[in-house]
């Protein structure tokens, strides 16, 4: 792809998102008195806020932020499939899980969250998660449709 086609491709999937970039903003602002640490990760094209306080632990993204519980998305961990005791994966690293779900805000913008709830949520079966397992471990097939 030309540079130039990339970079318009990127600033219309993120300006599409806003929303629910916005969302994730205010999430992760409300954090910041509690100890998250904000911080841009270009490669995640995501602002990044670790050690945000809530939640059970891992990382949720909305649009093109990500709040996280740790330290920093650069550990391992078992993808969905393996949790759920339906395969053997190797260890993801979460950044590259997080990663696939800000490319999928940035084509489906608004219309990411009513589909990953309609979908099923945090789960297995949610075919959002279980793309974004594939990429983590593979480095492509993000997207949650198969290619005909």
């Amino acid at each position: 792809m030309h540079p130039a086609v990339r970079v318009a491709a990127l600033v219309l999937g993120a300006t599409w998102t806003v929303p629910n970039t916005l969302i994730g903003l205010v999430g992760g602002i409300a954090g910041l008195p509690f100890g998250a640490h904000c911080r841009w990760r270009r490669d995640d094209l995501a602002l990044v806020f670790d050690r945000w306080p809530w939640g059970p632990g891992g990382a949720i993204t909305f649009g093109n932020v990500i709040l996280h519980t740790g330290d920093s998305l650069d550990v391992r961990c078992t993808t969905y499939a393996h949790r759920a005791a339906w395969c053997e994966d190797a260890p993801i690293q979460l950044a590259d899980h997080e990663r696939a779900h800000v490319y999928q805000y940035m084509v489906l913008g608004p219309l990411f969250l009513p589909m990953y709830l309609l979908f099923g949520g945090v789960s297995v079966r949610n075919r959002f998660e279980r793309a974004a397992d594939r990429y983590a471990l593979t480095g492509r097939g993000w997207w949650p449709w198969p290619r005909p």
